[in-house]
């Protein structure tokens, strides 16, 4: 069975989509999603307009405007509710998660931190055959 298009969203996706909450050009909609991700996310021309062209095809935004190479673009509705339908699923990722990633006190952030670093030596020696043993001896 084929997957959804868009059933997820990447990053990148997920700041173009909010760019275009207002008329956007390609430019400003590149500057915009720096801005949004506060420098995280950087789109490059050749990535945002293969997106714009996907995101189209499939009503998520519209071309509103057109003026010589410059064309502009604003989300759909059914842009919105993707944008929204993502942002639902990355909260329910970060609450099934916070029972696991939370430290209830300090002393339990240190010790889940302390198990995350490193390997006990006969966890190490068994992951990798016995390779680094001659420096332990």
């Amino acid at each position: 069975m084929a997957r959804e298009q868009f059933q997820s969203l990447s990053e990148q996706m997920y700041y173009i989509l909010l760019a275009l909450w207002d008329e956007q050009c390609g430019a400003d909609i590149s500057r915009r999603a720096d801005e949004l991700s506060q420098g995280r996310i950087r789109i490059g021309p050749g990535t945002l307009y293969t997106l714009l062209g996907r995101f189209q095809e499939q009503g998520m935004i519209r071309e509103t405007e057109s003026a010589g190479r410059k064309r502009y673009y604003v989300i759909t509705e059914k842009g919105k509710g993707m944008v929204y339908t993502e942002y639902t699923r990355l909260r329910t990722l970060i609450r099934d998660g916070a029972p696991y990633l939370e430290a209830e006190d300090a002393e339990g952030q240190e010790e889940q931190n302390g198990q995350r670093r490193g390997l006990g030596k006969q966890d190490l020696a068994a992951r990798t055959g016995g390779l680094g043993d001659e420096n332990e001896k």
